[in-house]
């Protein structure tokens, strides 16, 4: 099964917890707790999945958490803030082929 880093930004009770996906850029979830927003993390690989294949784009290999350290862009994401790994749902990879 195939999993992408998830950035988790987590603002405070009065605000909703962000997702995003340093490896899809445009792909991102939101929920009004961290619980919620991993849940809709996964639709949210789902669905950018699905409208790449539409487009005729193959999504991009995720990277490893050593490769996304190395990269100036999302290192400091990395420090400060929580991540996750989001499965790519089963579905979505033969939508994606």
């Amino acid at each position: 099964m195939t999993h992408y880093v998830a950035i988790i930004e987590d603002a405070g009770s009065d605000k909703a917890v962000g997702i995003w996906f340093p490896d899809l850029p445009g792909c991102f979830s939101a929920g009004d707790d961290i619980d919620m927003a991993l849940r809709n993390a996964e639709e949210a690989l789902s669905l950018f999945a699905e409208s790449q294949a539409k487009d005729g784009r193959a999504l991009p290999a995720p990277r490893s958490i050593n490769a996304l350290k190395n990269d100036p862009a999302v290192a400091a994401d990395l420090r400060e803030h929580m991540i996750a790994l989001v499965a790519l749902p089963q579905s979505a990879v033969h939508a994606a082929e």
